[in-house]
């Protein structure tokens, strides 16, 4: 599979490698702030787009990819030709992904930023449906979770704090992208994580304002890997990309250290 790879070593001090995952309608771009933030801190840092989305291969059988075993593959592909067990960072869908791939194969670390819970998606689903019916309903019909992002605004409500600039919101609008209906089922029922099989140690970082998974949410699966949640005021969702996502990545970044990586 032909994968597009974002890469900054231009610093590299470290022996640890950083990979971050994206979320559901992203792709690598979304590390725009990480990734040249944690390569200047002497990581080696690489964000990769998930088959079908981005410039990777695979978008025309992008509806049935599968998050736990063909978006798995993928970063196991990737981490292949780093040539050193890396921290793994996955937000959202990406966090989903990471747990699974730990299931199976070890890392440095793994950090999940506003992560689909352990529990999976059917909270969200079931909020989401009562907060917007009809574009829930849609995206049912036409097996195309598309519709549950499909203009500035739903976007907005769902990735961004209220008072991000509207220019801003459209900005990462227009870069965002169809996602896998397969993706869901496996997040909601068909094979939902399994933290009892990951043995790596785990950081779980929640936003207060997050409107897609509730800081509640994030706290049991931060105590399904024997943690605790570190919790962000007066943010959302896109934790990488709102205002003060700063904070964000030098928590990470202090964590890191604490543990002689």
């Amino acid at each position: 599979m032909r994968l597009e790879v974002l890469a900054d070593t231009s610093h590299v001090t470290r022996a640890t490698p950083i990979v971050f995952v994206h979320g559901a309608w992203h792709a690598a771009w979304c590390w725009e702030n990480f990734l040249p933030t944690f390569a200047r801190a002497g990581y080696a840092s690489y964000a990769l787009s998930l088959r079908g989305h981005g410039a990777s291969e695979g978008r025309d059988g992008l509806r049935w990819h599968s998050a736990a075993h063909g978006y798995v593959a993928d970063v196991a592909q990737v981490v292949a030709t780093i040539g050193a067990p890396p921290v793994l960072v996955g937000h959202s869908m990406g966090g989903y992904v990471v747990q699974k791939y730990l299931e199976a194969n070890g890392a440095a670390a793994g950090v999940l930023l506003a992560s689909i819970p352990a529990s999976g998606v059917l909270r969200f689903a079931l909020r989401y449906a009562a907060q917007h019916p009809w574009a829930f309903l849609k995206s049912q019909l036409t097996l195309n979770p598309w519709h549950l992002v499909a203009t500035p605004a739903l976007a907005h409500e769902a990735f961004f704090s209220a008072n991000l600039p509207a220019e801003e919101v459209a900005r990462h609008f227009t870069r965002l992208q169809p996602e896998s209906y397969r993706m869901q089922l496996d997040a909601m029922f068909l094979d939902l994580p399994k933290p009892e099989k990951v043995q790596t140690p785990m950081l779980v970082l929640a936003a207060a304002n997050d409107r897609v998974f509730m800081v509640a949410e994030e706290q049991a699966t931060a105590r399904a890997y024997g943690t605790d949640a570190v919790v962000f005021p007066h943010m959302a969702h896109d934790m990488m990309l709102e205002r003060g996502w700063e904070t964000v990545a030098d928590r990470i970044l202090v964590w890191l250290e604490e543990r002689g990586m």
